[in-house]
């Protein structure tokens, strides 16, 4: 068992849901780590061959086809691009899905937190701006943990505390991948379009999923529900928004609509839960390394392009395999000795033999030092 096995025993035994199971069950029975070995096995190949032309060089023997390497290249860094991409959804299942609850001061955002957990964690007032920093809490519906995040109340203020915490709401909210955004039916119109529009402005449609909530129908009239509910339509046509935002009308006080809330929540991430053959990436210490190797084979493709000399290229394919190799506790400097003398040693004898078509010197000269290099 490697060292990315053995965290994901303790990935397996901290798992708070199906999902993250399942991607951590996945990781112990090595998945990752034979990707993992692949990559650095077709790395530490070409950085062998590299390394033999630097003993060579006084001979100019090219021993790695460049156009194999740029080929190879990019097909690695392709790979572990796909590998750091998946840590968003990685992270999600594990730490749990980000949902943010975003709206005016005293919408009821707090008072839904505590609706969906089932206990008082925030303080819920008549006062404005009572929730002035975030409020993170976790709950598994349906076999998916959500990260439900209770923001500072969306308002001009001139409070120095209150507006950090409203600073912090909009980083917040440009983070989740589900957004609550909390109206108040009993506010007037002007202010619910201000809501509306600071939220939508927000959100990155393409990656974010929106969810309007229309709270206090205990308290409002029905013919100010729909209106209001019109009002969100309009306003998201006005932005030219094609994606499909549902309304739900609620009430967090009473708890009314809650479940409709829930069962979207659900199927909004549902293919979380879903068998997948994918692999992703749940540990930071692993992102971290996978960036650090990205970088080092991107400078390679630079550097060759450029015409960087084959010692460093070759440090960068060195470092790259180090940073990989770091993931499963697989650090040696006599990895690209060994596979030299393992691999290559008849790829060095035939690459001086003397072919009809080409004016090679002579193998009784090179030989002795081919010879004294072995």
């Amino acid at each position: 068992m490697d060292l990315a096995q053995a965290e994901a025993v303790a990935d397996v035994i901290a798992s708070q849901n199906a999902a993250a199971h399942r991607i951590a069950f996945k990781q112990m029975k090595g998945g990752f780590s034979s990707e993992l070995r692949d990559m650095r096995g077709e790395l530490l190949e070409l950085v062998s061959l590299m390394e033999l032309e630097l003993d060579f060089s006084e001979e100019e023997v090219e021993f790695a086809d460049r156009s194999r390497l740029d080929d190879l290249l990019v097909k690695i860094i392709a790979h572990i691009s796909r590998l750091i991409d998946s840590f968003k959804l990685g992270n999600a299942i594990k730490n749990g899905v980000p949902v943010a609850i975003a709206g005016a001061t005293n919408t009821g955002k707090s008072t839904l937190l505590n609706a969906l957990l089932g206990e008082d964690r925030a303080i819920v007032s008549d006062i404005h701006g009572t929730t002035r920093d975030t409020i993170e809490e976790t709950l598994n519906i349906d076999g998916v943990l959500f990260r439900f995040i209770d923001t500072a109340g969306l308002r001009e203020t001139s409070e120095v505390v209150e507006k950090i915490g409203i600073e912090r709401t909009f980083k917040k909210i440009s983070e989740a991948s589900i957004v609550l955004g909390m109206i108040d039916l009993t506010r007037d119109f002007e202010s619910t379009c201000e809501t509306i529009r600071s939220i939508v402005d927000t959100i990155d449609f393409e990656t974010q999923k929106l969810l309007f909530l229309l709270n206090k129908t205990d308290i409002s009239c029905d013919n100010n529900n729909v209106n209001v509910h019109n009002l969100v339509v309009s306003l998201l046509k006005d932005k030219k928004i094609t994606a499909s935002t549902p309304i739900i009308p609620i009430s967090a006080k009473v708890r009314t609509g809650i479940h409709d809330l829930r069962a979207f929540l659900s199927n909004s991430q549902r293919n979380l839960i879903t068998d997948s053959d994918t692999t992703l990436v749940t540990n930071q210490r692993h992102i971290q390394a996978l960036t650090d190797a990205r970088t080092s084979l991107q400078r390679v493709r630079n550097g060759l392009a450029a015409g960087l000399p084959t010692d460093l290229a070759a440090q960068d394919i060195r470092e790259a395999i180090y940073h990989l190799g770091s993931i499963v506790g697989e650090i040696s400097t006599d990895e690209v000795l060994g596979n030299i003398f393992r691999n290559h040693d008849d790829l060095v004898l035939k690459s001086f033999m003397p072919p009809a078509s080409k004016n090679r010197k002579n193998l009784s000269i090179l030989m002795p030092k081919i010879l004294a290099k072995v």
